[in-house]
């Protein structure tokens, strides 16, 4: 660096200005400050992306499971009367949420405020009046890259109800 110094002291301005040229030129340059930006920018975008799709299949898996915990409530409230009402709402649940892993979904069936889980249990419960009711619940996974996006257990639940006829 002394010696840069001396040299630009010893001549005269215009040749300073010429030993200073490329350096001048190399700070100027802006060749590949896009590329850099890119490079710098990009892993965050696509973290916010991957970010939002997953949130969006989730979301897409919530309205899939509250679609059929409806369907099952309403098949359950009109099944009173029938030999196989449980089994005959199961079905309908497994229908409409043919887009779930169906081995996966949870269920708990209540009428009027007591469980069944068998056909012969739910066909005394079913009275007019009762309120039939379906919960169901669904794991879900949010992991990207090792990390979670939905917290340590994500689980997707709904519920619904209807009244028995």
């Amino acid at each position: 660096m002394a010696c840069l110094l001396r040299r630009l002291s010893a001549g005269t301005p215009f040749a300073a200005r010429e030993v200073m040229r490329p350096i001048i030129l190399l700070v100027r340059c802006r060749k590949g400050v896009v590329a850099l930006e890119f490079v710098l920018v990009m892993p965050v975008l696509l973290l916010l992306l991957f970010a939002i799709l997953y949130s969006g299949i989730a979301l897409n898996n919530k309205l899939i499971l509250t679609a059929a915990a409806e369907q099952g409530a309403q098949t359950l409230s009109l099944g009173r009367g029938t030999p196989s009402p449980y089994s005959t709402a199961e079905t309908a649940i497994d229908s409409a949420a043919a887009n779930l892993k169906t081995s996966e979904i949870t269920q708990t069936v209540t009428i009027g405020g007591s469980s069944c889980s068998s056909d012969s249990a739910c066909s005394t419960l079913l009275t007019a009046g009762a309120v039939a009711s379906v919960a169901l619940t669904y794991p879900c996974d949010l992991t990207f890259l090792g990390y979670n996006f939905g917290g340590s257990p994500c689980t997707l639940s709904a519920q619904s109800a209807a009244v028995v006829q």
